[in-house]
């Protein structure tokens, strides 16, 4: 298969779809590879590093897209790419779709097979296609929330880790998730005081387990979330549903009740985000002040790490992109769990809680396929 990966537009993403050791496995598998000039730079790859692994340079994005069956991101697709989308695509990236019209109309207008990385399962439940930026996310929202609480960022002036004699800040992690427990023992390891609101009563008693009894953890109620936002300092929004919005967790009328100063992480912003008062930034501008808190929404927050983010995501998706590769979308029939990442088919929403979100109607894939 004609395998190609351009150069990630979204701004601040330096992340790259395929790295020089993910290329080399697809053409010992027999694929041709192209990768668009200057794709890797941002990561730390250049295009002898791709040359050298067997890839072909190509000089701009409709290249890529005009001499591949296949598609392989990080992002979603940017507005400017659209029209580059043909039927015979396979597209393999993060989409989170239920918050994006657009890009879905985009995507079913094209009539092309998308495959989204978080909705793609494993044996356990789990998502391991997601799990590796959850885990990346998680933690940079620690780190990011410390900076923010600085006099200079905007924040209360308060220092994460304290000193002897003055108290640290207090951590206010909803969902212990991948991306919650990362958060917390992160928090934790800096020396904040931690909570953890989950409704999982297993992974409650595995918090505790992880991390030696040092992270709090509550049932998640709307009384728990409310006696809790009053006490925190930082509050790491964390929620997830597959394939759907996230949850509304914290309305805005509960800012009132928090320090002024405090400090808002949605790392769910990518879902539409789990704070009512959620609007999308970046990394050049990555905080707005609602009712004096402190809102830092970046939805590509893996994308200031881009080394580490894009060799700990081509880990996770290179045995399913190469069985897309191997097998074209027969792959999806052989693999339930590869199969629940498809979102898009033949102009159809093909994953049930994407169509739920955007109130469109559901088809099974199957169903499409035998359509033709």
């Amino acid at each position: 298969m004609r395998v190609g990966s351009p150069r990630e537009i979204k701004p601040n993403e330096h992340r790259v779809g395929l790295t020089p050791a993910a290329v080399r496995e697809y053409v010992a598998h027999g694929h041709a590879v192209c990768i668009e000039t200057g794709a890797g730079l941002g990561a730390g790859f250049s295009d002898a590093d791709y040359v050298k692994a067997g890839a072909r340079i190509a000089p701009d994005p409709r290249t890529v897209f005009a001499g591949s069956e296949m598609i392989v991101k990080v992002k979603e697709l940017q507005p400017t790419e659209f029209a580059l989308l043909k039927p015979e695509h396979i597209l393999f990236t993060y989409l989170h779709l239920a918050p994006d019209p657009e890009q879905t109309q985009a995507l079913l207008a094209s009539k092309c097979a998308a495959v989204a990385y978080e909705t793609v399962t494993d044996k356990n439940g789990g998502l391991p296609l997601l799990a590796p930026m959850s885990e990346v996310a998680g933690r940079i929202a620690v780190f990011s929330a410390a900076e923010t609480l600085l006099k200079h960022k905007g924040g209360m002036g308060l220092l994460f880790c304290g000193v002897p004699g003055v108290a640290p800040a207090r951590v206010l992690v909803l969902g212990g998730g991948v991306v919650g427990l990362n958060a917390a023992r992160m928090a934790m390891g800096l020396g904040a005081e931690v909570v953890v609101l989950e409704r999982s009563i297993p992974r409650m008693r595995q918090i505790d387990e992880v991390t030696g009894g040092r992270v709090i953890t509550r049932y998640s109620s709307m009384h728990a979330i409310e006696e809790e936002l009053v006490k925190a300092d930082v509050v790491i929004g964390a929620a997830l549903v597959p394939g759907a919005e996230a949850p509304t967790l914290v309305r805005h009328e509960q800012l009132k009740t928090m320090k002024t100063g405090s400090v808002l992480i949605d790392v769910a912003i990518d879902q539409g985000g789990c704070f009512e008062t959620s609007r999308p930034t970046t990394h050049d501008e990555p905080t707005y002040v609602v009712d004096g808190v402190i809102h830092y929404c970046v939805g590509n927050m893996p994308g200031a790490v881009p080394r580490t983010s894009s060799e700990a995501l081509n880990n996770a998706t290179l045995p399913f992109g190469l069985a897309l590769a191997d097998q074209g979308l027969e792959a999806l029939k052989k693999d339930p769990h590869l199969a629940r990442g498809l979102n898009v088919l033949n102009g159809e929403i093909t994953h049930p809680a994407v169509a739920q979100a955007l109130g469109l109607e559901w088809r099974d894939p199957f169903g499409v396929w035998a359509r033709g």
